[in-house]
């Protein structure tokens, strides 16, 4: 069971990043993903998840009208587009595959999670 993410990097205020995250076929297909982050000194929190058919979507508030989860065909790739963003956007990206087909805010409804990518904002 492996999930890669990828795409991190170094953005300026107001730019635009878009993160992947490719998982085993065997673990995510049919699998709710979602996306959390964890700042500097801070709990790892949730920023979006994704229904494995990709009809059910969930956004937190920080994050809603700025930044986009998608699947791949495949449904094996999960995208999280970024835009717009701020300094405090700054944090490592994790990937997750949510132990039912719904995606959640909860982390504990993961229970299989990439190793991060880290994505810088300077102001």
């Amino acid at each position: 069971v492996q999930l890669q993410a990828s795409g991190g990097g170094l953005v300026q205020a107001g730019g635009s990043l878009k993160i992947s995250c490719t998982a085993s076929r065997r673990t995510s297909s049919n699998n709710g993903m979602g996306w959390f982050r964890q700042a500097p000194g801070k709990e790892r929190e949730f920023v979006a998840a994704i229904s494995w058919n990709g009809g059910n979507i969930v956004y937190a508030d920080s994050v809603k009208g700025r930044f986009t989860i998608s699947r791949g065909y495949a449904k094996s790739t999960v995208y999280l587009q970024m835009n717009s963003l701020k300094p405090e956007d700054t944090a490592v990206y994790y990937c997750a595959a949510a132990r039912t087909p719904y995606g959640s805010s909860s982390r504990n409804d993961y229970n299989y999670w990439g190793q991060g990518t880290q994505v810088t904002v300077s102001s």
